[in-house]
């Protein structure tokens, strides 16, 4: 075994020495706070390169109240997340944010609502500096319990109460299932069904708007409501055929939905495009380029989206720390307050219409 080193670990004390500083100021510098000149933040840098310092992280947190560490809370199954390539996407963005401010990724998922009080226990307990939640159903009690916790959301806020103001990154689900449909109009397609997504969520809900939007006249017999999966894409697809065998075209709320409508559609002998035009939603290449024949569909960058939520957070916990090192008391908040110092910025980011075979 390689002999251990018995040296002193340096102190913060011998960093300040080393920089010509007072202990205060080297504090400063190493806990990110700000009103110190550069040639001294200069010198402290130097200083801990020097001597090799690495910060006490329990005195650390004392002074700047951060944990390194940010939940990620998906409001699904494990079932559902493992399975659903969107929740690979949003989370490698996250955590490739997360990554590169040092700072750790703790998973949460609720299977049932006997969660929620666990999760929300957990985030209580201070383990965490805040939380990005997303994939939230409209009754989900789950804001309401996290009040207190700096918060950003993905997907526009839909609950009852106590949604003003909350912090969130989504992309322009309505305006994309516009254009999604006014190109199958443009084809000259008139007989336009729409597979939903759950309409417990906002997300489905602005898309259906969207459909409405162009097909003003709708048969109500054309929309049959789904749950954003591969078989329920199947399942309203079956039913679609049943009821309305003379559909000519397909806007589906996700991709997965419209691979499943996609197979079902191949199974019935219907030809895709010529027969059936089917456009989906999200544009998840491993489900996009795969499918038979490769989707078409409306784009939203669903990496960027978790990259900004952690953004988000992560700028107003820096003014957090920036406020407590320099010896100044910060606010704290619930979801509309949790980005402290920082007025809400929501992100809704544009969607783009992606053309392949299918439509």
């Amino acid at each position: 075994m390689p002999e251990q080193s018995t040296e002193p670990r340096p102190t913060l004390e011998a960093v300040a020495a080393r920089a010509g500083v007072s202990r205060a100021t080297a504090s400063r510098v190493v806990n990110g706070g700000e009103g110190v000149r550069e040639p001294l933040v200069e010198r402290v840098r130097r200083a801990v390169d020097e001597l090799g310092y690495v910060p006490n992280q329990a005195a650390r947190s004392l002074v700047t109240r951060r944990h390194d560490a940010v939940a990620v809370v998906i409001a699904e199954p494990e079932t559902r997340v493992f399975a659903d390539p969107f929740f690979a996407l949003q989370l490698r963005g996250i955590s490739k944010e997360l990554t590169a401010h040092d700072s750790q990724l703790v998973l949460l998922l609720t299977e049932g609502r006997d969660d929620h009080a666990r999760v929300a226990r957990y985030l209580a307990g201070g383990h965490v500096d805040g939380a990005l939640v997303f994939s939230l159903h409209l009754d989900d009690p789950l804001p309401g319990l996290i009040n207190g916790v700096p918060t950003v959301y993905g997907g526009r806020p839909g609950w009852s109460g106590g949604s003003r103001g909350a912090v969130y990154v989504d992309c322009d689900n309505r305006g994309g299932a516009r254009e999604a449909v006014r190109y199958l109009v443009g084809l000259g397609r008139r007989r336009i069904a729409h597979i939903t997504g759950a309409l417990d969520q906002t997300s489905a809900v602005d898309r259906l708007d969207g459909f409405r939007d162009v097909m003003v006249d709708a048969d109500p017999a054309l929309i049959v409501e789904s749950d954003f999966t591969l078989g329920g894409g199947e399942r309203a697809m079956r039913e679609l055929l049943d009821r309305c065998p003379d559909l000519d075209a397909v806007f589906a709320a996700n991709d997965l939905t419209a691979a499943g409508a996609l197979r079902v559609l191949r199974e019935r002998g219907r030809r895709v495009p010529e027969e059936v035009a089917v456009i989906g939603f999200d544009d998840m290449l491993p489900v996009t380029e795969q499918a038979d024949p490769p989707l078409t569909t409306v784009r939203q960058d669903i990496e960027e989206m978790g990259r900004l939520m952690a953004r988000l957070l992560l700028r107003g916990l820096d003014r957090t720390v920036s406020s407590a090192a320099s010896g100044s008391s910060a606010p704290t908040g619930g979801a509309g307050e949790g980005l402290v110092g920082v007025p809400p910025s929501s992100v809704v980011l544009p969607t783009t219409l992606v053309l392949r075979a299918s439509a």
